[in-house]
């Protein structure tokens, strides 16, 4: 799988509420670093989205996916499904190793 689908993958399985399959997505040792928490392993972000994410209908509509070598950068916005709205816009920054997601920086306004 190449880089951006990979990712591609990644909003596809937290939009449609898919754990297995973003599981799959992130290395052993994910890390994520966003403005109001870090996450220092796979396990932990995965239980947060499943069982502590406060809006769990939303979806990522992505604006631009960039990707160099194991570099992927992802700009879009976070929309409530039920209202249309949208929440906030974000920039992700991912390193991607083996085949999968290892770090991920998230930058929200």
């Amino acid at each position: 799988m190449d880089a951006v689908a990979l990712v591609e993958r990644y909003y596809d399985a937290l939009d449609a509420h898919e754990y297995d399959v973003l599981e799959d997505a992130l290395h052993p040792e994910f890390v994520q670093q966003r403005p109001d928490r870090r996450f220092e392993d796979r396990e932990a972000f995965v239980e947060f989205m499943r069982e502590e994410r406060p809006n769990k209908r939303t979806r990522h509509d992505l604006e631009v996916v960039l990707a160099e070598g194991e570099n992927v950068a992802a700009r879009g916005r976070v929309v409530d499904e039920e209202t249309e709205s949208v929440l906030f816009a974000f920039a992700d920054f991912f390193e991607l190793e083996g085949g999968a997601i290892v770090r991920l920086e998230t930058y929200s306004r």
